[in-house]
């Protein structure tokens, strides 16, 4: 049995207002209300500019406000609802 597994994978990410934006290297963009991300939502511009696409697109990584998030987790809507 053949299996194709296709793994969501970053490209680029920006922000507006309200939103953290990501372009998957399929050509999806997601937005995400950045209310779900409590530190990237506290974060300032210059703060939020701060980040690294790791694990080759699987993951988005902000060393300065401690915040990772997985694509993937994205996609199945996982969200950080602490309050920090």
């Amino acid at each position: 049995m053949n299996t194709l597994t296709l793994e969501a994978k970053a490209l680029k990410i920006w922000f507006d207002e309200d939103n953290l934006w990501v372009m998957l290297q399929d050509g999806r963009q997601l937005a995400i209300p950045l209310v779900y991300f409590p530190r990237l939502l506290n974060a300032t511009h210059e703060q939020r500019q701060k980040y690294e696409i790791s694990g080759g697109g699987i993951g988005l990584h902000w060393d300065e406000i401690d915040e990772d998030i997985s694509v993937d987790g994205l996609l199945l809507g996982n969200v950080d609802i602490t309050k920090k």
